[in-house]
């Protein structure tokens, strides 16, 4: 049985834990997968910092020449996280001949062609599967276990601490900014959510689905991406009452030759099996022309389900190097979309509320306004007057034109008798 070396660079709480599972879990390994891994190096910046796993002091190194020049390594595993010198390293370890494993969306996401290329023309591979969904098999089943599909959609919730804070904000009356406290204090959100709850997070990772699913290149500055800041407990309390729910989406949906990339807060019938994830857990809804629609489902974070994922990917190489010696590279991806449709040249359904004094006339005025935009209401609601005289008024729409809905929000809001940003929630499903 041949010995696959490994070198591991990046040892924080993800690194800490795929050690952990390859050390605790070796025997194990080796009989189920055939091979037997081995780690030979760890680099990382920080010696000093206490970690779950103990390792001996002459595999651990803060050089990354003795990681990427070492010609006993065969896989270097990058968990260092950021673009740069992620980026730098997985170049450098392609051209040292050696294959790479990454959990890294952000850099997939900004720099996953000239990898991937670069990985292709070198005949190694770069695996990935750790970079959307945590420990869901996402990313093999796109590649692989779905190859003769046509993909038609592919949409779900990849951001657990946005979804543990609209889950939060569903099951109590709290506000946001309560819900977010409270996933902080769970260690459920970070110190800096802001790549979180401003859609960020869940963008890189549709930037690596949209490539699997559809061969586009579309960097997060390609997708539309909204967060969940500007959503109020009332807003999912209404949405409740109507029979949906309030979700972050990330959305990739074919539209003739085209295809829809966007991350957005997204209201769904409660019917649907996504308005059912809650707290931190993921899901994504998948649609091909031969397997219909299918649901992966699971956690999405944490250095479990992240560990599960790399050593997944670890082992996959390790078969090909040990049955074949060679592993022929990354899989090439097909484009079979022109290009990403503009948000403007969207129709979806929306809900709003509009924040309006209470007084003859206001609603009259916001329906015209929406009828000279081409959108037609299919129902309204006016709520109860609020201690500051506002009266929340709830709308849903039949499907309109996302610019004609931009121009009709402007001048509405432009309107003397709103006091606050109408809120805008799109509808899917």
């Amino acid at each position: 049985m041949k010995k696959i070396n490994i070198g591991l660079i990046g040892f924080g709480r993800i690194g800490s834990g795929v050690v952990k599972a390859l050390r605790s879990k070796r025997a194990f390994l080796k009989e189920k997968s055939g091979v037997d891994v081995n780690i030979v190096r760890i680099c990382d910046k920080d010696m000093k910092s206490k970690r779950p796993v103990a390792v001996s002091k002459s595999i651990l190194t803060k050089s990354l020449s003795k990681v990427l020049y070492d010609s006993k390594i065969h896989i270097v595993v990058e968990l260092m996280g950021g673009i740069r010198p992620a980026k730098d390293v997985i170049l450098e370890a392609l051209r040292s001949g050696k294959h790479v494993v990454t959990a890294n969306k952000a850099l997939l996401a900004d720099s996953g062609n000239e990898i991937f290329s670069l990985a292709n023309e070198l005949a190694l591979n770069v695996a990935f599967e750790a970079s959307v969904g945590g420990g869901i098999p996402i990313i093999k089943s796109l590649k692989e276990g779905f190859i003769a599909n046509r993909f038609d959609l592919v949409y779900g919730i990849v951001n657990g601490t946005s979804n543990f804070i609209l889950t939060k904000m569903a099951e109590e009356p709290v506000s946001f900014k309560d819900a977010l406290k409270i996933a902080q204090d769970k260690g459920y959100a970070e110190p800096d959510p802001y790549l979180d709850i401003s859609g960020m997070d869940s963008s890189h990772k549709l930037s690596i689905l949209a490539l699997l699913a559809f061969g586009l290149s579309a960097k997060p500055s390609d997708i539309y991406t909204e967060g969940i800041t500007e959503i109020e407990s009332g807003d999912i309390q209404y949405a409740g009452e109507l029979d949906y729910a309030v979700k972050l989406l990330a959305i990739a949906k074919r539209s003739g030759d085209s295809v829809e990339l966007r991350v957005h807060p997204t209201m769904i019938p409660k019917s649907h099996l996504l308005a059912n994830v809650g707290g931190v857990y993921n899901a994504i809804f998948v649609k091909g022309d031969l397997i219909g629609e299918n649901l992966f489902y699971g956690q999405g974070a944490g250095a479990l389900a992240t560990s599960s994922a790399v050593v997944s990917d670890i082992i996959g190489i390790a078969q090909q190097i040990s049955c074949c010696g060679k592993v022929t590279g990354s899989i090439l991806f097909r484009k079979d979309v022109k290009n990403i449709k503009n948000i403007s040249d969207i129709k979806t359904r929306f809900y709003m509320r509009f924040s309006a004094i209470d007084k003859p006339g206001v609603l009259a005025k916001i329906s015209g306004i929406l009828g000279k935009h081409n959108i037609s209401i299919a129902s309204v609601t006016q709520k109860e007057k609020k201690g500051s005289g506002i009266v929340p008024i709830v709308m849903m729409t039949h499907e309109a034109l996302e610019l004609d809905m931009a121009k009709a929000l402007k001048e509405i809001d432009g309107l003397s008798a709103i006091k606050k940003k109408t809120v805008k929630i799109r509808i899917e499903g």
